[in-house]
């Protein structure tokens, strides 16, 4: 008995452990959501991949100027020696033809043959293409890791807003539940009017709508960073940076130069694996040089039960060379021409497409600045705004529990306040956006997971 009462306590202490394991609450900052976000990421991942395939491409196209060794055997079994015919006058038949079988009917050889390329102008180009590709690579994973990051970071302020949302819808609710108490007593007390009341708690039960609808967005914008993250759908986690934290310490700077910028040196390495692809199709008009070499034993047999032992008869009998290999490309149909005008032709889209580019991204920053500083100033006049109407509320409802203002103008100014809330949410979040932006173009958006 005693034995089994362990036993339960145990397990009973074991499930509250997992459960409140289960229910452990994670905080994450934005940085951490970022950080975990490009570690995690499927995008991220697979270029990460690529990355790692393109360093063994790169070790292919050395292997190429490299001494290949190869080792092969064989074995034959001439069940009908070939025939050939002679001239009778080698045996004293002048005039006649004597048919003759030559060879044995057992042949075996065994050859090591080394090769080494002294001059490929087209491998060693390939080499060069390939290390050029490996940092394309690294590019890829450089802006896979941005983009997640943009996107992580504008789902975080998405979720700081609506955070800050419920709070105020929450305090909306309190303060209206107090009114609802107050015109309840002035209703019983047969100073009021039971229409004012109905008017509370219709408004009253239009906040608690609107409270559930922005619980259900938030816990599916925190689904989606918990997804975003690979963290499991039932962990809870909670936002801790807030909705006012600016992202930028300093006011950002006009500028014009975006060479540095992730996508530029993508292009600019675009067009540099143009020049040497069309360095590389050029190459074949030019000789390649390779020596080469082998040694081999080669054994002939008639008798297969003496196969393996030595004598006179079974001799293994060796031979070798050594040779230099000249090839020179003479005509091939100008297909090599055909190439190269091509790839002359990527060249120059590369090129367009880089200037365009660049034009692209000095319109965009300014704009985005533009948008940055609207919005920075918009947000300190809604900040504004939202406390002179929670003061005009203050002072109405204040007057309409002394009796000095009617419920009509409470609920207009309570509508003003709603009002005021919804517009200064809208405004951060702008904000928000306009200073995610911001950091996108100018590379600062690496400085959330760096």
């Amino acid at each position: 008995m005693k034995k089994k009462i362990i036993t339960l306590v145990i397990i009973l202490l074991t499930g509250q452990q997992a459960f409140s394991q289960e229910n452990k609450t994670t905080g994450l900052s934005l940085q951490q959501c970022v950080q975990m976000a490009v570690d995690k990421n499927i995008n991220v991942k697979t270029s990460r991949i690529d990355k790692e395939k393109s360093n063994y491409k790169k070790e292919e196209s050395r292997a190429a100027l490299l001494p290949k060794v190869n080792i092969s055997a064989g074995f034959t079994d001439n069940l009908a020696l070939p025939t050939t015919v002679l001239p009778g006058e080698f045996l004293g038949k002048p005039g006649t033809t004597i048919p003759v079988q030559m060879g044995s009917q057992y042949n075996t050889t065994a050859v090591v043959s080394i090769s080494q390329i002294l001059y490929n102008q087209t491998a060693l180009t390939a080499v060069k293409l390939t290390k050029k590709a490996a940092e394309l690579s690294n590019l890829s994973v450089e802006k896979a890791s941005e983009e997640i990051a943009f996107e992580v970071a504008k789902l975080y302020a998405l979720g700081q807003t609506t955070a800050e949302q419920y709070k105020l819808i929450s305090e909306n609710i309190k303060r209206t539940e107090r009114l609802r108490d107050i015109t309840k007593i002035i209703v019983e007390n047969g100073v009021g009017k039971q229409v004012d009341l109905d008017r509370v708690n219709v408004n009253l039960e239009n906040m608690y709508t609107q409270q559930s609808n922005t619980q259900l967005a938030q816990e599916q914008q925190q689904n989606m960073i918990k997804y975003m993250l690979d963290l499991p759908l039932e962990q809870t986690i909670v936002l801790t940076d807030t909705a006012a934290m600016p992202l930028l310490t300093n006011v950002p700077m006009l500028r014009s130069d975006f060479s540095d910028h992730v996508n530029i040196r993508l292009l600019e390495s675009q067009k540099e694996l143009n020049v040497l692809n069309k360095k590389l199709i050029n190459n074949g008009y030019l000789p390649t040089l390779s020596l080469s070499g082998q040694a081999a034993y080669q054994g002939l047999r008639n008798d297969f039960s003496t196969y393996f032992k030595s004598g006179e008869v079974n001799k293994w009998y060796p031979m070798s060379s050594v040779s230099v290999n000249l090839s020179v490309p003479v005509f091939d149909g100008f297909e090599k021409r055909s190439k190269s005008r091509q790839a002359t032709m990527d060249l120059k889209k590369t090129e367009e497409t880089i200037e365009s580019t660049k034009e692209n991204f000095s319109m965009n920053y300014k704009n985005a600045l533009n948008n940055y500083m609207n919005n920075k100033d918009i947000v300190r006049r809604q900040k504004l705004n939202l406390t002179l109407a929670e003061k005009v509320y203050k002072e109405t409802a204040l007057k309409y529990r002394e009796g000095l203002a009617g419920m009509s103008s409470l609920l207009q100014d309570e509508m003003s306040l709603s009002s005021a809330q919804g517009g200064y949410l809208t405004a951060l979040y702008n904000f928000k956006e306009a200073e995610l932006k911001i950091m996108t173009l100018n590379g600062g958006i690496k400085q959330l997971y760096n």
